[in-house]
């Protein structure tokens, strides 16, 4: 939802962002491993229990998450491995925050949190195996409610309003609802 409303002019704006960077000799791959350390570092000061400060981190670092591609668009570096780089750092750098959150909920002995966590995780590589496996298919899959760009939004607003566990109980419901809408679109595209 979020990427269809914004997506365009945001891809805009990072083009150009994207445009200065590869002036400056910056690797997009580079800066796809560099997210997946920043996002370490977000997951170190949740598991502090540092609610807001992960919240800010962990919105802002998904925007530098989105530099890559902009880099590699301006710079004509597109690249089939550097698409399957990204993709498979985003998955780490959204699980390793979610351990942040992790290792904290089981610092402190909150059983409902761990088990929120452990349930988003499972959605959360869900919705990107149903789309993987849809286009291994040969069909486009984009259905469902929480895209990633939706799951960090969700995540970092209510970290921020100190909710981590609302934001657990939200993403751990939409993550796996979103995974069984791409299964639904699938089975709809082929019956």
């Amino acid at each position: 939802m979020l990427s269809t409303l914004f997506g365009p002019q945001v891809r805009r704006w990072m083009f150009g962002v994207g445009r200065s960077l590869d002036r400056l000799g910056v690797s997009p791959n580079a800066l796809t491993l560099a997210g997946l350390l920043l996002n370490a570092l977000a997951a170190l000061v949740l598991a502090r229990g540092e609610y807001v400060l992960g919240g800010v981190l962990t919105l802002v670092f998904a925007a530098f998450d989105m530099l890559d591609g902009a880099v590699a668009r301006a710079g004509n570096k597109v690249s089939v491995f550097g698409g399957f780089l990204d993709s498979t750092i985003d998955r780490y750098s959204e699980a390793v925050v979610l351990l942040g959150l992790l290792w904290h909920f089981l610092r402190i002995g909150n059983d409902t949190a761990v088990v929120l966590v452990y349930v988003t995780i499972v959605g959360s590589l869900m919705i990107s195996y149903t789309r993987a496996r849809s286009e291994a298919a040969g069909l486009k899959n984009e259905a469902g409610l929480l895209a990633r760009p939706e799951r960090v939004v969700i995540l970092g607003a209510l970290l921020l309003l100190g909710r981590p566990e609302w934001a657990l109980w939200v993403l751990a419901a939409g993550t796996n609802l979103t995974a069984a809408q791409r299964v639904y679109h699938v089975y709809k595209a082929v019956t």
